[in-house]
């Protein structure tokens, strides 16, 4: 009635007189309770004078019995949410409650309701509150003091950070607000199970620290208690107290730090220098970094003491010693220490510098053996990464230039040093110092060139010193890019050259890949790709007229490392322009040749053709063309694509082949010609999704020749290069009638004929295509699929099918391809698709049951882990009767397929733990090593199941895990000595 305008509040009050004024406290308990409920749904409608009736009316009834409370706080919490509130009104309600109400006395719903009231008040009526000065916060401490639920705590703490932060005066009641709070720290809270209100303790932890680190004024009274926690023996403690303090120097000053900074400083070096806990240590640092921050931001008058200066000296005293001492375990602990205080700001970095690089520069010098020097130049390293954070080396703080040439010395003595090791730390202080503007002169630039074409060729004993060295080079190619074109370059084109021709060297295969790789890695600016592509191409081409017993696999080499450099230069548009218009014509070239070449004089060119080699230069064109821009895209596509539809060869380099190319004609001379359809496939598939090149009459030829080509190579390309063009096809009449035609050849080809392999491939990879994009048709082809899982010919590839379609392609119809991928197409096709495998299981013969597991088994492996989990009880003896399929795939699948569960779903899995212990212990003796491999690591996933559950196993799973120590394969003995350790073990103290 009151929503409605029927009546009035008063009238409902007037109308209420009996109630509200008996003498009966529950009777006058019901009254008020139903007066308030009404409020609460229609406080925006009160008028300015029903609300001043109604608050002196409520605040009267404060003084009323305590079953009367709760229901007069309700009252109060509606109106103070009302706007019609007259000014004072406020103040008069928050002072009545907190005279007449002992707060802490009530239930945790009527004390949240008291918050509630104030935060109300906070929001609206600010101005108001601040006019009662310090009796406001007094008030607030007496409602909070001796609060313990969790739920009212977050909005006190709330509550608390508002009144600091919105500037209310907190008067003399400073240490009482602190006292108030501060009690609850560190806070101790764990959750009840099933907790509905989700409230953790790091929420209260967050919360509380967020009202401690508010206020410089809390700093005289939560210093000490810091300490306090500090050196007590609770983990948990530590970390909050390190925590708090790092967020409190974020607006503490100098002032507030003075007088705790010995004790700081000694706690903090106690913690790092003893502890075995790598967190606290973590935070000890983060601590002192934000301690040396925080004094180096002050502002000092000219007679004030620079507390920054005399800090650092204590640090400085008390840590620099331990660095002379390279093989003691302080050594460590001293050095974080140290970078933690220099890492603080660019004053710090230079004071401690200067006191500890000629100390560390010394004692390299000082110590002989390799061990030593490399801790040395591993501390040496972290104070010049901290250098890097402050960018440009400054004129004027000379600390790091007045050491340059020791410096310097110092790093390349370790590139010459026989120790792997220490070379791996001289490359990264390298590729540091060379990231430091203006410190390498341009003698220093020539000498870490020649080290690193030195370390990249000729690390004779160790591949990781060559990989670093190359890394090193591609991160310092970009900032010196002259240097490198000019030095390291031509330097590794010479060797590629020198060992071209002493094919017969010991060390060829290996030295040819570094210089190849080397290429490669620093190919990293554009104007050094200029310069490597066309030594990368020459090569190839050179190596394709070698002798056949290696260019196949130096061919695949050479495709690697153009890979590489199309990799990078995916991010610069005029690198990446470069790169495709001048690799992928000059592969097509050479490819149309070798064709040509393989057609008339069959052992010409006949590398290039290789399955291994096209497979190489499939994804070098992908990455060339995958983020070219739409308009260059399309130009390229106006020249290759008529390439393979009309043998339009004018754009190629050296385009005088003896006959027409002709990938798609009839005629068996021109089966070598078919198989560039691969190229064509990297080609077209990568191309961004607005760009078409043909599609139709493409289309239509890929079709046709993935249906009857009689390699299996080109109908697999085929079929992959026609899927990733329908998957981007634009919905529509054209895309309908390419897709009927396409099942109109698939169909025929899979009843019969000698072309049903490949009708099979092109149903699985278009509807791999189409399953990606939700097409309607796709649970057409799917459900195709699924018939053809009781072909007693085509079953097992038909099953082993459902793993191509859930899995990520490496070459077509992915993201980085542009392909259409909708999100949680797996769990659709879960959902759709795996009901069908387990009916049409049930429903088969012995002979193909084993087809319908394999599909089942590959879907589930692909699948989320979460999603598997929740339909794990449906599913768990579908898999287990799995693993008693004698397909190896299968049970290498479903294996694969229990490891993680058993890790995620305890519970369901202990229910057949008999089976799973049974089944598991069999197949370790397995013939195939995979299998015995992962029913170990299901025998040792399954120690995660509750302890009580395998107890009775123990000893059963101990016997026959003893045999598998003995296998002939080191690999199944490692996973034997894994889990029947874990198993020994299972029921010991403290597991």
């Amino acid at each position: 009635g009151v929503k409605d305008g029927q009546w009035t509040v008063l009238q409902l009050v007037e109308t209420l007189g009996f109630s509200l004024e008996n003498t009966d406290p529950r009777t006058r308990g019901r009254g008020i309770q139903l007066l308030s409920q009404v409020l609460l749904q229609c406080y925006s409608l009160l008028q300015e004078k029903e609300v001043l009736h109604l608050v002196l009316f409520y605040e009267s009834r404060l003084q009323d019995h305590h079953l009367v409370i709760p229901s007069v706080l309700q009252g109060l919490r509606a109106l103070s949410m009302c706007e019609a509130l007259s000014p004072g009104l406020a103040v008069s309600m928050l002072k009545a409650i907190f005279q007449e109400v002992h707060v802490q006395s009530l239930l945790q719903l009527d004390r949240h309701t008291v918050y509630s009231i104030i935060t109300n008040f906070m929001s609206t009526r600010e101005e108001e509150l601040k006019g009662l000065g310090a009796d406001f916060t007094f008030g607030f401490i007496q409602v909070m003091d001796g609060e313990k639920d969790p739920r009212n705590l977050l909005v006190a703490f709330q509550i608390v950070r508002d009144l600091i932060a919105k500037g209310y005066t907190l008067g003399p009641f400073v240490e009482e607000l602190f006292e108030v709070t501060s009690c609850y720290f560190p806070i101790d809270f764990t959750p009840p199970p099933n907790d509905p209100h989700g409230i953790q303790r790091e929420d209260l932890i967050l919360s509380l620290r967020g009202v401690l680190a508010s206020t410089p004024q809390f700093a005289e009274f939560l210093l000490p208690l810091l300490i306090e926690k500090l050196d007590s023996e609770l983990q948990s403690a530590k970390l909050d107290s390190l925590q708090t303090l790092t967020a409190c120097c974020a607006i503490y000053g100098q002032k507030e730090l003075q007088e705790f900074l010995p004790s700081l400083w000694s706690s903090l070096r106690r913690e790092v220098f003893q502890t075995a806990s790598e967190k606290i240590e973590t935070e000890c640092l983060a601590a002192l970094r934000a301690l040396s921050a925080c004094l180096s931001r002050s502002v000092l008058s000219s007679d004030a003491e620079d507390l920054l200066d005399s800090f650092l000296s204590g640090i400085l005293q008390d840590c620099r010693h331990h660095l002379c001492e390279p093989d003691m375990k302080l050594v460590w602990p001293s050095a974080k220490l140290l970078q933690a205080a220099a890492g603080a700001s660019l004053r710090t970095y230079h004071r401690v510098t200067c006191s500890v690089l000629p100390l560390l520069l010394e004692q390299y010098t000082k110590h002989s053996q390799s061990s030593q020097r490399r801790t040395i130049l591993e501390m040496l390293l972290g104070f010049l990464e901290l250098q890097q954070k402050w960018g440009h080396v400054e004129e004027d703080e000379t600390t790091l230039l007045s050491l340059q040439a020791p410096v310097c010395s110092v790093v390349f003595s370790a590139l010459t040093d026989p120790s792997v090791q220490l070379q791996l730390v001289g490359i990264k202080a390298l590729t540091v110092l060379g990231s430091l503007q203006g410190f390498l002169s341009s003698s220093d630039l020539e000498l870490v060139v020649d080290h690193l074409v030195r370390l990249a060729l000729h690390a004779e004993d160790s591949q990781s010193s060559s990989e670093a060295a190359m890394e090193a080079a591609g991160s310092l190619a970009p900032i010196y890019p002259k240097v490198f074109s000019e030095r390291m370059v031509p330097r590794l084109e010479e060797e590629l050259q020198s060992e071209q021709e002493e094919e017969n060297c010991h060390n060829h295969c290996s030295l040819q890949q570094r210089c190849l790789q080397a290429l490669a890695a620093v190919s990293t600016h554009t104007s050094i790709v200029r310069q490597t592509v066309p030594v990368l191409l020459q090569h190839l081409q050179k190596v394709q007229k070698g002798s056949e017993a290696r260019n196949t696999r130096d061919m695949v080499f050479v495709c690697q490392s153009l890979h590489h450099v199309a990799l990078q230069c995916q991010q610069d548009a005029e690198g990446c322009w470069y790169f495709h218009q001048t690799v992928v014509p000059c592969f097509l070239a050479m490819a149309v040749q070798a064709a040509m070449q393989e057609s008339t004089h069959p052992l010409l060119g006949k590398a290039l053709l290789e399955e291994e080699v096209l497979a190489a230069m499939v994804p070098v064109i992908s990455a060339a063309t995958t983020h070219l821009v739409p308009e260059l895209a399309a130009q390229s596509v106006s020249h290759v694509v008529p390439l393979f539809l009309d043998g339009e060869v004018s754009f190629l380099p050296q385009n005088s082949f003896p006959c027409s190319f002709q990938p798609f004609g009839d005629g068996e001379c021109l089966q070598p010609q078919r198989r560039l359809v691969a190229l064509l496939m990297a080609f077209v598939c990568s191309l961004p999704r607005n760009v078409f090149p043909q599609q139709e009459r493409l289309l239509q030829q890929l079709l046709a020749l993935s249906c009857s080509c009689n390699c299996p190579f080109t109908a697999t390309t085929a079929a992959k290069c026609f899927a990733g063009l329908v998957n981007k096809h634009p919905a529509g009449q054209q895309l309908d009638e390419i897709l009927q035609l396409a099942v109109n050849r698939m169909e025929p080809g899979l009843a019969e004929g000698p072309h049903r392999t490949q009708a099979l491939t092109l149903l699985l990879w278009v509807t791999k295509a189409l399953v990606l994009r939700y097409h309607p048709l796709s649970s057409c082809l799917t459900d195709k699929l699924l018939g053809l899982l009781s072909d007693t010919e085509l079953g097992p590839a038909a099953a082993d099918g459902f793993s191509l379609l859930m899995a990520e392609s490496p070459d077509v119809l992915h993201k980085g391809c542009h392909a259409d991928v909708r999100i949680m197409f797996r769990q659709r096709f879960f959902t759709d698709n795996v009901p069908k495998l387990v009916q049409g299981f049930h429903g088969a013969g012995p002979d193909v049951k084993a087809n319908y597991l394999k599909g089942l088994s590959h879907v589930l492996n692909h699948l989320p882990k979460p999603v598997l989990v929740t339909e794990l009880p449906t599913l768990l003896s579908l898999l287990l009767e799995a693993l008693s399929c004698s397909d190896r795939v299968v049970q290498l699948s479903t294996l694969g397929c229990l490891q993680p569960l058993l890790l995620e779903a305890p519970q369901i899995m202990s229910l057949h733990v008999d089976t799973l212990v049974t089944k598991f212990l069999s197949l370790t003796s397995s013939p195939t090593m995979a299998v015995r491999i992962a029913a170990l690591r299901c025998a040792h996933a399954l120690t995660c199941l509750p302890t009580p559950v395998l107890l009775p196993y123990k000893s059963r799973v101990i016997r026959a895990l003893a045999k598998p120590l003995d296998d002939k394969k080191r690999l199944v003995r490692k996973e034997a000595v894994a889990a029947r350790g874990e198993w020994f073990l299972l029921g010991s103290p403290g597991r």
